[in-house]
C-alpha cells in the first residue's frame, strides 16, 4: 500500500480504505449514502417486480445489451499537430459482472475497434461490496481486445483491489496522476483522478501538477462533478460517465435521475465549460437493473483535432 499512497496521496488512501470498510459493513457517514438506492439490496428487487408486472423487464434486459458505437469529434486549440486525428475508445460504467450475456455483448462490441488509446472512466463492477474478483474475470476477457496503451480511473463501484487487478493486465490506472502519450516528439498528456463522487478522493491539482501552462491535457473522472475545478486548472478536455445518461429515461431521453449533483448541462454527452470541453458518457453497463430504456449503451470513440481543423471546416 505504500506505492499506492505515493501515488494518489497517503490522506486519500486511508479515507478511500476507511470507506470500503463502512461500505462493506454497511456503515456510511452520511445520511445520504445510507438512504441512496444503491445501498438498499431491495431498490433493484422493486425495479425488477414493477418492470415484470408492466410486461417491460426482458425489453429492459434487452436493450441493456443492444450496446452501439457512438463517435465524438473535438477540436483541441493546444493539440500537438503529431496528434491530429488521435482517437481514443472511451468505456465507462461497465459494471461487468452483472452477467455473461452482457460481457459477451460489450465484446462483440469492441472486438475489432480500431483506435489509437483506451480510456475507461470507472464502475467495473455492478454491486459496492464484496469481492471484485468476478469483475476482474470479465476484464480478463475484455482488455486484451482494448486498444493500446489503456488509461483507467476507478469509480464509486470499485474497490481499491481494482487498481492491482487492472494493472496485472496492462492498464494504467491512474490514481491522482498522469502519463504521456508521445507521437513525432510532441506529447499528449492524460491525467486521472480517484472517485469524487462517493470516496471524494480526488485530488486534480496533484495530477496536473508539473505540467506547463501551455501542455495540452486530458483529465479522466469518473464523474463530471469537478469540472470547474477541472477547467480552473487549465485541463483541455474531461472525459467522465457515471450517469448513465439516466439509464431509465422518459421519451426522448429525459433522465429521471442521474445521481450527480452537477448540472444536466454535463451530465450526458459533449459540452464545455469556459475555455475546456468535455464529455459524459452514457456507459455501457447497468447500475442497480440491468434494464435501459430511451438511453442506449455505449462505447464512444473520440477523434481529436486541432484548432486549424476547427477553423477550415
Amino acid at each position: 500500500m505504500a506505492a499506492l499512497a505515493a501515488r494518489m496521496g497517503e490522506d486519500a488512501l486511508r479515507q478511500r480504505l476507511a470507506m470500503e470498510r463502512e461500505q462493506d459493513s454497511h456503515h456510511y457517514r452520511h445520511v445520504e449514502d445510507f438512504l441512496h438506492p444503491e445501498h438498499l439490496p431491495s431498490a433493484g428487487r422493486m425495479i425488477h417486480r414493477v418492470l415484470t408486472a408492466v410486461g417491460l423487464r426482458a425489453r429492459g434486459r434487452s436493450n441493456a445489451r443492444r450496446i452501439r458505437v457512438g463517435h465524438n469529434r473535438v477540436h483541441l486549440g493546444r493539440l500537438p499537430e503529431a496528434f491530429e486525428g488521435c482517437t481514443l475508445l472511451h468505456l465507462s460504467d461497465l459494471h461487468l459482472d452483472v452477467g455473461r450475456h452482457y460481457v459477451d455483448a460489450l465484446v462483440a462490441t469492441v472486438r475489432g475497434l480500431a483506435c489509437d488509446a483506451c480510456v475507461l472512466t470507472g464502475d467495473y463492477r455492478f454491486g459496492i461490496q464484496g469481492s471484485c474478483a468476478p469483475a476482474i474475470a470479465a476484464l480478463e476477457r475484455l482488455v486484451p481486445l482494448l486498444p493500446q496503451p489503456v488509461f483507467a480511473v476507478l469509480g464509486n463501484h470499485d474497490g481499491i483491489a481494482l487498481v492491482e487487478g487492472l494493472e496485472q493486465l496492462g492498464v494504467r490506472v491512474l490514481m491522482n496522476e498522469r502519463a504521456t502519450l508521445e507521437r513525432g516528439g510532441a506529447q499528449l498528456h492524460i491525467a486521472g483522478i480517484d472517485d469524487a463522487h462517493y470516496f471524494r478522493t480526488h485530488d486534480i491539482a496533484r495530477a496536473r501538477d508539473g505540467l506547463p501552462p501551455e501542455a495540452c491535457a486530458i483529465l479522466l473522472s469518473h464523474t463530471p462533478e469537478p469540472y470547474r475545478i477541472a477547467a480552473a486548472h487549465g485541463f483541455d478536455l474531461m472525459l467522465s460517465g457515471h450517469t448513465h445518461g439516466g439509464q431509465i429515461c422518459l421519451p426522448g431521453g429525459i433522465p429521471v435521475l442521474t445521481d450527480c449533483p452537477a448540472p444536466r448541462s454535463v451530465a450526458r454527452g459533449a459540452w464545455r465549460f469556459g475555455r475546456m470541453q468535455g464529455f459524459t458518457s452514457v456507459g455501457c453497463g447497468c447500475s442497480i437493473i440491468d434494464a435501459r430504456f430511451h438511453c442506449p449503451p455505449e462505447v464512444t470513440v473520440h477523434v481529436l483535432h486541432g484548432a486549424e481543423t476547427s477553423r477550415s471546416q
